[in-house]
């Protein structure tokens, strides 16, 4: 069962958001790190989540919950908007939303929750939410 950092994940999806500018996922890996060191949570190998965000940034494209910015929208091949899914997966794992513990809870119960077909079921279902 393959198990992912929702809050890195909601993290990078959120810099994807707001930010036009290259992706720079190590970067925002740090910055999480930081923000989550000031709540007092508990310190996580930065190295080690540096790499993991890499990897993220993969997979999202990959399995098309990012995909390139349009050039007539300022793209220059390495920023990204949200895509229909990538929105979907934001809305369920935003911890600005009451209530997002249920979704990712739904989310960890799956064989692995980002691939494509397992994702667009899981999120189809009104009771997720």
């Amino acid at each position: 069962m393959t198990t992912y950092n929702w809050d890195l994940i909601e993290c990078l999806l959120h810099e994807v958001q707001s930010d036009d500018t290259s992706f720079a996922p190590r970067a925002y890996a740090e910055k999480y790190a930081a923000a989550k060191a000031a709540e007092g949570g508990e310190p996580e190998n930065l190295d080690h989540l540096k790499a993991v965000a890499g990897e993220y940034e993969k997979l999202l494209l990959e399995r098309g919950y990012i995909e390139p910015r349009p050039e007539e929208q300022g793209g220059s091949g390495s920023n990204y908007i949200l895509t229909a899914r990538g929105s979907s997966l934001l809305s369920l794992i935003d911890s600005c939303i009451p209530g997002n513990d249920h979704p990712r809870q739904v989310l960890d119960e799956q064989e692995d929750a980002l691939d494509e077909v397992t994702f667009d079921t899981v999120a189809s279902k009104a009771q997720i939410a």
